[in-house]
């Protein structure tokens, strides 16, 4: 195979005898190049050089006038000649095995191993994959390549148990991503290793047989009432015994307790719907044999309604009558809150109480959609006789059993326009001085306005 032309020039006159005639010989570089006399072409001389052998060859060309012969005048060059790579060589594992330990407790995507397969060729040619072809535990690893130091990394895709399985058997294949068709008759290019994972066991935290416990109790529950219970176990194979307590951080006011020894959670103080209807708390459960080894588990505690709050105004209303009212004037919707919540919604009855039932001023309406209206009975209110009544109303929710309340309206005599707006309500309006009336007043102003 030619490799390079080296050319050697003369000054003497090429027409003069045999001065100027260059014959070329291999001074160094034998036997693994030669060079064509005539032409000064480098071809090798042996063939299936190897770089992986020998990568580069120092080569020493004389170009001798006189055709060579004795007396003849000559110069000479180096060439140096570089082997290119081939893929002729397969990725080979140092070792049939290997066999790493690494903790249960090692995080999901954390490093197992990293193994590496040799490869004489480089660049591209030494470029390789590797991939699982057989385990005894599927998908719980996995293996890919460092583009740059061509190395297999192992990670772990699931959670390790030591206590489910103590090992793992892996075998692994490594093989040329670009291989040259010219060398498949050497053989594959690809090597197999067997990588074993040994789990070693870690103390582990206790662990709740459910992840969130969900529990109801009635507010009207007593002390010392049983909510629910919770489990934990040590998964340790030495399953040391669990002691339980509740984080008082998610129970400031303690209203639970917990049996450090069942687990079961009771009552420890009344509770109120109204005032916190959903309880989180975390419960903690420690080894005895190692307090600091810890699980948490988190309870859901649901207080039941009870018909404890009896109903009332939904807010404080301010009414008014004209005092040109006539009889079943409509002057108040009312409706009313109740801070208990039944399932089937509210449902409320409004009345008058039995004193205020017979009076001759006012009367009350149950609309039956949890509303009631305020109507006048009579009409000629005058607020210098009465500025203000007072109306109990009594009003009943549909619980069981019922609870009721009494509450009072206060209603204020005004004078209205036309429209029935109120203009004042104070009583004290009409104490003008010198029996003059309002429209009097006004007048006089007005004059003095003028006069200004």
């Amino acid at each position: 195979t030619s490799v390079v032309q080296v050319t050697a020039t003369d000054a003497d006159d090429p027409t003069y005898g045999n001065s100027a005639r260059v014959v070329y010989s291999i001074l160094q570089g034998q036997p693994y190049f030669s060079v064509e006399p005539k032409t000064g072409v480098i071809k090798t001389a042996l063939p299936n050089m190897d770089r992986e052998a020998k990568d580069q060859y120092l080569l020493v060309i004389q170009a001798k006038d006189m055709v060579g012969q004795n007396g003849g005048l000559s110069g000479t060059t180096s060439v140096t000649v570089t082997l290119t790579d081939v893929n002729d060589n397969p990725p080979r594992f140092p070792r049939r095995s290997y066999q790493y330990n690494v903790p249960e407790s090692l995080p999901v995507a954390s490093v197992v191993a990293r193994i590496k397969a040799a490869d004489a060729d480089v660049g591209p040619n030494a470029e390789m994959e590797y991939k699982i072809v057989d385990s005894d535990g599927l998908g719980v690893f996995k293996i890919s390549v460092d583009k740059d130091t061509q190395e297999g990394i192992i990670t772990i895709q699931k959670e390790l148990d030591f206590e489910a399985k103590t090992s793992y058997t892996l075998r692994i294949e490594a093989a040329n991503m670009h291989v040259d068709p010219r060398f498949l008759s050497l053989g594959p290019f690809s090597d197999m290793t067997t990588v074993k994972i040994i789990v070693e066991d870690v103390d582990e935290p206790p662990v709740f047989t459910s992840r969130l416990y969900s529990m109801v109790v009635s507010e009207a529950a007593k002390v010392g009432t049983i909510i629910g219970t919770v489990a934990a176990h040590d998964p340790d194979a030495s399953n040391s015994p669990v002691r339980y307590s509740i984080d008082r951080n998610t129970d400031l006011e303690r209203y639970f307790n917990i049996d450090a020894n069942s687990g079961v959670i009771t009552t420890a103080k009344s509770l109120d719907r109204e005032t916190n209807a959903v309880h989180n708390i975390t419960v903690l459960a420690m080894e005895s044999q190692n307090p600091a080894q810890t699980g948490r588990g988190y309870v859901a505690i649901t207080i039941l309604d009870i018909n404890d709050n009896a109903p009332e105004f939904a807010m404080e209303y301010e009414t008014t009558v004209c005092e040109n009212a006539q009889p079943g004037q409509v002057i108040q919707k009312i409706s009313a809150i109740d801070k208990d919540d039944p399932p089937n919604g509210h449902q409320f009855y409004f009345s008058l109480t039995a004193e205020a039932a017979n009076n001759h001023n006012f009367t009350l309406q149950d609309n039956k959609d949890n509303t009631a209206t305020v109507l006048t009975r009579r009409n000629g209110f005058r607020r210098q006789e009465q500025s203000v009544f007072y109306l109990p109303i009594f009003i009943v929710d549909s619980g069981s059993p019922s609870l009721s309340s009494t509450n009072t309206l206060t209603i204020r005599v005004c004078d209205c326009d036309a429209d029935g707006v109120a203009q004042t309500c104070n009583a004290e309006a009409y104490i003008l001085p010198a029996g003059l009336s309002t429209g009097a007043l006004i007048a006089i102003l007005a004059c003095v306005l003028t006069l200004l």
